[in-house]
């Protein structure tokens, strides 16, 4: 029987957009070094592939999203899956824009920010 951690590695490696991977960086779960050796053994993954664990490795990404799971226990509510998927997306844009990570947005500027928005929904600012 495959582990959980296996059969991500698996679902992941055969995805379509998928490119064979030169190194996986991955957090200090255990189950991890087994997961890559059986996917080496049977060929999913190519030997040369490097495999690095640090605790703190997911720590870029997992304080982008602590915003979004302050927004979201409020509203565990969901009717649907539809409906949650798009109010998430809407919280990730908005996080994104109040970042300066849309181009033509700087970082700070909230008058470009509001009038950005107003522009795109069709409303005065």
């Amino acid at each position: 029987m495959h582990s959980k951690a296996e059969r991500f590695f698996h679902k992941a490696l055969k995805a379509r957009h998928h490119q064979s991977p030169r190194v996986i960086d991955v957090d200090k779960n255990a189950a991890y070094p087994k997961a890559i050796d059986e996917l080496k053994a049977a060929q999913t993954l190519p030997k040369t592939c490097q495999f690095r664990q640090n605790k703190y490795f997911n720590n870029i990404v997992e304080p982008d999203h602590r915003p979004i799971k302050r927004l979201v226990n409020p509203g565990l509510g969901f009717k649907s899956f539809h409906t949650a998927w798009r109010t998430l997306r809407g919280y990730q844009t908005m996080n994104m824009i109040r970042k300066g990570q849309i181009q033509g947005i700087e970082k700070g500027d909230i008058s470009g920010q509001v009038k950005s928005l107003a522009k795109i929904f069709g409303v005065a600012a």
